[in-house]
């Protein structure tokens, strides 16, 4: 067992309702993420994401396959499989009357872990709710309740973490802070597995990322890898006088004009290299005063990947 990955689906399928108004929100999810992983799980509206998460959370019953968390199987070991994760859910449900340090209480209980292993204040100082930690959930403001959300998925210590967007609305101070907090239980062991919308925070945090379209995985592998796939790059050039149009010549180069003294072309690396783009434009009779390069990254990825129709 020592191998075991953190979260292991297999075939996993789920349907909503049956006849001819059934819908497979899930097709067949294969998926392993590793142990101490920084994984993210990305992939539009309706793809799917939050009814695996709710699968690996006991909340939604799966259709079929099979899915373990931690080695523990949902079906056959449910209570250590649910003991082994920690879910930070989008929407804010908080009691309302509960402050934040009852609403922690009353997590460890109903995951039993004994009063003299709680850790209750500590987590509370890590997310910065130590002087909130008496006032009532209805007075803390959008950005400490989700903090305090964090801080309940954490109660019992689980060796998964996820948060499914878990900074939607949230500002950027308090976005930062909690991406330094996270960072750290990742760097202690903690696998955290992550669903934003927020494309530019995933390749800058996660070392591997899935990504779901029609409830099937079409892309999973290291972030640096996947962005490697496009072959894509575009040369930003300011010329020395402006055009009217865009050099015939440059065409098949997806010439286009940002303004009439700057050009955005358009070229594959492995079929084109550097130099010969710029032997077309001093073939084009183009004077340069600057140029900039820009590569290609998850957010041209995701849309390409997840603007194909469903298979």
């Amino acid at each position: 067992m020592s191998d075991f990955p953190a979260i292991h689906l297999q075939g996993l399928t789920k349907t909503y309702g049956s006849g001819p108004r059934a819908k497979l929100a899930l097709q067949g999810i294969d998926l392993e993420i590793p142990r101490g992983s920084f994984f993210g799980l990305l992939g539009p509206n309706g793809a799917g994401k939050s009814t695996l998460i709710n699968i690996l959370a006991g909340l939604v019953r799966k259709s079929g396959g099979r899915a373990a968390i931690w080695g523990h199987d949902i079906d056959t070991d449910p209570r250590r499989a649910r003991a082994a994760i920690g879910v930070v859910p989008q929407e804010l449900n908080l009691d309302p009357f509960f402050t934040p340090r009852e609403a922690m209480e009353f997590q460890a209980g109903l995951y039993g872990v004994p009063k003299a292993e709680r850790q209750t204040d500590a987590i509370l100082a890590a997310v910065g709710l130590t002087d909130k930690a008496d006032a009532y959930a209805r007075t803390l403001s959008g950005g400490m309740r989700r903090r305090l959300l964090v801080a309940k998925a954490l109660m019992h210590a689980p060796p998964v973490l996820v948060l499914d967007e878990p900074t939607a609305g949230v500002d950027i101070e308090l976005r930062q802070q909690l991406w330094a907090y996270v960072k750290r239980l990742n760097a202690a062991g903690t696998t955290v597995v992550l669903t934003t919308h927020y494309l530019e925070e995933a390749e800058a945090l996660c070392d591997r990322i899935a990504i779901i379209n029609h409830g099937q995985v079409v892309a999973c592998d290291r972030t640096p890898v996947l962005i490697g796939q496009l072959d894509r790059k575009d040369v930003i050039l300011t010329l020395e006088a402006p055009l009217a149009a865009p050099p015939p010549g440059l065409a098949d180069l997806g010439a286009e004009l940002l303004e009439p003294a700057r050009l955005r072309l358009h070229y594959r690396p492995s079929q084109m290299p550097f130099h010969a783009v710029m032997a077309r434009c001093a073939a084009a009779g183009l004077l340069i005063r600057d140029l900039s390069t820009q590569e290609a990254d998850l957010e041209d990825l995701f849309l390409e990947l997840t603007r194909r129709p469903a298979a």
